[in-house]
């Protein structure tokens, strides 16, 4: 079978790379021991990720006749060896799967993108096929059997770029639009895999140009061949009077030459985006996609939008987006959505701009409005409508997970839903499907911020510090520095107890004015989880003046709310109180709600906190974090106020499935704790505290996490160890030797002390 040289030597998939020439497999940066046979048969398997490579072929590539006699065993003992190597599983293969009685096929997609090389280079590696490399020499061994150079379709493992229309008619209202409605029409496509804008943006820095710069025919080949790519696709449309015609170009990326065309005439502007979607649904036949594929996910672009001007103005929104983030394209989504008031995709994008930027209000009303027009967008769109109405107004999350499970199997080179299935996972503490999830993400694009930050912190979870650390170094060297993934560093060394990186880190911060926020907010959580509760509240309070002028103001009610928390937690009920009113005057949105509502209960507004309480099952009657996590949690500390521990208890029965999540650092772990004191079960306390101090990296900097050290005490006291409780004071004391003095909760704590002694 015809076998195609790919345009670089290295070759990358997941957290490995191979370099063809040197004969070197790599992890993470790090050379992984690897002998040269199953070197030679991992090149071979690399040249076709998704196919099956029959063990014929293997032998006739790799083993010389005369050792055909001994091929079965020694092809079978290379395999086990390569999947060693790469910490495969021949039960439950991530990379190389068996195909019984035929061969063997290589799982996961397989990027290049050595750089740019020149005309005479390009035109050389279009020669070479399957590599059998020795590792001691530079150059590739022969092997490789060629590709007609007449091949006209793609494989479903193939990247497609797009480049930007050339655009002769002299009407602007073309410009970006028709690039945005041929993505929309593509990207409905099981087979085709079109390069993000993301992806596109981070190879234009590379190569020393601006993110936002046009992609010219010459610019998108450089792009395509960096990022190892097949192909690029470019569009043109011309007029005459009234008539228009458009026009699509597959290219070769190595030899620019032609894979397939399409052209599709107009008579009228109202009819272009028809237009476009014939000529798209042309272009995907000839591309090799199966007409059954395209007759069931073929819904045409004017479905999406029929408004040329809405289209511009979501195109824009997007390309702002992806080069200059949340806040500056909100202008260009609202606009579309005035001028299209049923475009569903501008909706999400308004819904999914408004929850980054923290408010969840708005969020809410423009994910449900999309949600509502769902009817008449295409496949793709409406898995993400689906998916994020789940997620985001509803709160349901295991129907947004099934939706995302869906999306998974019909777009199986999307990474989107399992990065989104890989936070769901988080959230309700399934760990290793967490970090299953975010393997998959970082598989299908290994450069993305978000899919290396997921990664990260899945191995946090699972208290993997050392592969966290090296993802995120990973990331830092390519340049890589979204919040995120800042966090995570910020975590990982908290969890090393590592303060002078933490410093270091928030003075990078500290240098992006973008940041400031962040910065007081971080700061804030270390010097509250060390009982500087004065020092705390101010940078939070300068947390929340720095959101109001930036009119995010129910970011700045969730930050009011969350120093009345930590008021509430370290003793302080009156102060704790004032916050809580202050960040209900604010905003009412559900998580000011819930964290105003959990610091009443604790700083004894038992009355305040079952308002809060109510408003919230009223208005989120199917949420899972609302009715299994947080109600159980405000109520018992009610019913913890109230003195009814045994109330307490069986409340917080409902949240054990979750209590290990990512969703609240483990409060209600602290609330069974506390209520097994008050029943003077000195053991069960024990035991719950201890669940808290065994896990910091859930906690994280959650005050509960130093004052479960003050319950342990507390616990141990109560069954009489008196040696036991007097070292968890001692370790909860010496954590606080520089807390506020006055601070009820450490007053109490030294005076307890002081008894044992």
């Amino acid at each position: 079978m015809a076998l195609e040289a790919r345009s670089s030597a290295i070759l990358r998939f997941g957290v490995f790379e191979v370099d063809v020439r040197a004969g070197e497999l790599r992890k993470q940066g790090v050379r992984t021991k690897l002998q040269e046979q199953p070197f030679h048969v991992l090149t071979v398997l690399l040249q076709r990720p998704g196919e099956v490579v029959t063990r014929e072929e293997l032998r006739s590539q790799n083993w010389s006749a005369d050792t055909f006699v001994d091929f079965d065993n020694s092809l079978n003992t290379a395999i086990n060896k390569l999947r060693e190597a790469l910490g495969d599983s021949a039960d439950n293969p991530r990379f190389i799967e068996t195909i019984p009685r035929r061969g063997y096929r290589f799982i996961p997609p397989v990027n290049s993108n050595e750089g740019k090389f020149s005309a005479t280079q390009t035109r050389t590696r279009k020669i070479v096929a399957v590599a059998v490399v020795v590792a001691t020499a530079a150059v590739i061994a022969g092997g490789f059997v060629w590709r007609s150079r007449h091949a006209r379709r793609l494989t479903e493992m193939d990247t497609l770029v797009l480049a930007d229309f050339a655009n002769t008619t002299g009407e602007t209202i073309f410009d970006d639009t028709l690039k945005q409605g041929l993505r929309v029409q593509l990207e409905q496509s099981p087979f085709l895999n079109i390069l993000s804008d993301q992806k596109v943006n981070e190879v234009l820095q590379r190569m020393g140009r601006p993110k936002d710069e046009r992609l010219t025919q010459d610019v998108t080949r450089e792009v395509c061949q960096r990022t190892g790519s097949k192909a690029f696709l470019t569009g043109s449309i011309s007029s005459l009077g009234t008539h228009y015609v458009v026009g699509l170009n597959a290219l070769n990326c190595e030899t620019g030459s032609t894979l397939g065309s399409s052209q599709v005439e107009s008579d009228s502007k109202e009819g272009v985006l028809k237009a476009l979607s014939e000529a798209a649904t042309k272009m995907r036949e000839r591309l090799g996609e199966s007409l059954a594929t395209i007759q069931k996910y073929d819904a045409p672009v004017d479905v999406t939008t029929p408004s040329l001007e809405a289209l511009k103005a979501y195109s824009l929104g997007m390309k702002t987006w992806f080069a200059k983030g949340d806040a500056p394209s909100l202008p260009f989504f609202q606009r579309a959505v005035e001028l299209d008031p049923k475009f569903a995709m501008a909706y999400a994008r308004l819904g999914m701009v408004y929850h980054n930027l923290e408010e969840r209000a708005l969020a809410i009303e423009n994910t449900k409005k999309a949600y509502e027009l769902r009817e008449k967008v295409s496949q793709w769109e409406q898995l993400y409508l689906k998916a994020h109405y789940y997620d985001r107004v509803t709160g349901e999350l295991e129907k947004a997970a099934q939706v995302y499970e869906v999306w998974k199997q019909v777009y199986p080179r999307d990474w989107a839903p399992y990065n989104n299935l890989r936070g769901i996972n988080a959230l309700l503490g399934n760990y290793e499907k967490t970090l299953e999830n975010a393997r998959g993400a970082v598989l299908l694009d290994p450069d993305n911020e978000d899919n290396l930050m997921g990664l990260g912190h899945a191995y946090i979870a699972l208290n993997r510090l050392e592969e966290a650390a090296a993802v995120f170094k990973q990331a830092e060297e390519r340049k890589l520095e979204g919040e995120g993934l800042l966090w995570g560093r910020y975590k990982l060394a908290f969890l090393k107890d590592d303060a002078k990186e933490m410093e270091r880190l928030l003075s990078s911060a500290a240098s992006d004015p973008s940041s400031e926020g962040n910065v007081l907010v971080w700061k804030g959580l270390w010097e509250g989880d060390h009982g500087k509760l004065r020092a705390a509240r101010d940078l939070w309070q300068s947390a929340a003046k720095s959101a109001q002028r930036n009119k995010a103001m129910e970011w700045a009610g969730v930050l009011q709310a969350g120093t009345a928390l930590l008021e509430a937690y370290l003793g302080d009920s009156q102060r704790a109180r004032a916050h809580a009113g202050a960040a209900a005057r604010l905003a009412v949105n559900r998580d000011t709600e819930i964290t105003a509502a959990r610091a009443l209960a604790l700083a004894g507004d038992v009355e305040g906190a079952e308002k809060l309480a109510t408003d919230l099952n009223q208005r989120f009657p199917l949420d899972t974090e609302v009715q299994r996590y947080w109600l159980p949690t405000i109520r018992a500390a009610v019913a913890l106020d109230r003195k009814n521990a045994k109330e307490a208890v069986e409340v917080l029965g409902i949240v054990s499935p979750y209590e290990l999540g990512a969703i609240g650092w483990m409060e209600p772990v602290y609330m069974r704790g506390q209520a097994y004191l008050m029943l003077h079960a000195g053991g069960a306390a024990a035991a719950e505290f201890n669940k808290i101090l065994d896990c910091r990296r859930i906690v994280e900097l959650n005050p509960v996490g130093e004052l479960a050290l003050l319950g342990l005490g507390r616990a141990y006291a109560m069954e009489g160890d008196v040696a036991k409780a007097r070292g968890a004071y001692q370790d909860f004391l010496t954590l606080w030797k520089d807390a506020d003095p006055d601070i009820p909760i450490l007053k109490q704590a030294r005076a307890e002390y002081a008894k044992l002694q």
